[in-house]
């Protein structure tokens, strides 16, 4: 797939999603994608070893989607061959007692990767406005100043969280975090078959949950909130993607090549010259080494 073809997959005007495909064709078969994802992670992972090195970015990944969309496999298969050490994964729950004891984007602060790595979020501070619009309900365990009710939870009360949650990617681009968000878009059929196979296989039924097919039955509002909050937060410097995802193995190479490709336009992103010092003297000490053996 050409560069230009994954930059249509970039939010940069209003969108519907009812209007988004969640299947494409890149003309490849299932062994062809996998072998394309398995050269693009490698070449991410040597990426991040070289932003390692250079030590003045950090790669902030922020992984959303409906319930069986995919995230916890893309996970592991698109950052499989990085340094362990370099890529750190945060998946958020229902807030706990002490983080509702803060404002709503301090979880997801505290967790941010550190200059030279990889974060990647797991369900994000979108859930904020996404599962609580859906359920405003849980915004009262926020207890917060003048919101005492449901009915305090109104249109403006949301444009000042999207407003925040701008201001936050805004603060954290100025201050060196590249980040990418990523929807991943199912179809409400797929998501049904994923349900499906939860409770046909065995070693899957854990991850099945009755409360998965109440949230089901919100489906269109889900939608609705999704399409609402990437509409409003999609900028410059912090982009989303609308990943078709009905096919699991396109989705992880989509996110993985638009990783690699947007990161490779970073031409300062080098390893760090050696000291002059120490490059005048390399023959003395690999002299020394060889001297060793004898």
């Amino acid at each position: 797939m050409h560069s230009k073809d994954l930059q249509d997959l970039k939010v940069r005007s209003r969108i519907s999603l009812s209007g988004i495909k969640t299947s494409l064709d890149l003309g490849m078969n299932e062994e062809e994608l996998e072998n394309k994802l398995k050269e693009t992670r490698e070449k991410l992972g040597d990426w991040q070893d070289t932003l390692y090195a250079y030590g003045k970015y950090s790669v902030l990944i922020c992984l959303q989607g409906m319930d069986t969309a995919g995230k916890d496999s893309l996970i592991r298969e698109v950052f499989k061959d990085f340094n362990s050490r370099g890529v750190v994964v945060h998946s958020f729950k229902v807030p706990t007692e002490r983080e509702l004891k803060h404002d709503f984007l301090w979880r997801h602060y505290i967790a941010l990767p550190e200059r030279g790595k990889f974060g990647v979020f797991n369900r994000t501070h979108y859930e904020n406005v996404l599962v609580t619009r859906v359920h405003p309900g849980y915004i009262l365990n926020e207890n917060l100043p003048n919101v005492n009710s449901v009915e305090d939870i109104n249109e403006r009360f949301w444009e000042h969280r999207f407003e925040q949650i701008r201001n936050f990617e805004k603060h954290l681009a100025q201050n060196g975090t590249i980040i990418f968000k990523f929807f991943l878009h199912i179809s409400k059929e797929e998501q049904r078959q994923r349900l499906l196979r939860r409770l046909d296989k065995p070693n899957k039924n854990w991850k099945f949950s009755p409360g998965d097919l109440k949230e089901r039955k919100l489906w269109e509002e889900y939608q609705h909130c999704y399409e609402d909050a990437i509409n409003r937060t999609s900028t410059e410097n912090a982009p989303w993607y609308v990943i078709p995802s009905d096919d699991k193995s396109m989705a992880r190479y989509l996110v993985a090549k638009i990783l690699y490709d947007e990161l490779s336009s970073y031409r300062e992103v080098k390893e760090p010259e050696l000291a002059q010092e120490i490059r005048k003297n390399i023959d003395e000490y690999r002299q020394q080494l060889n001297e060793e053996k004898n």
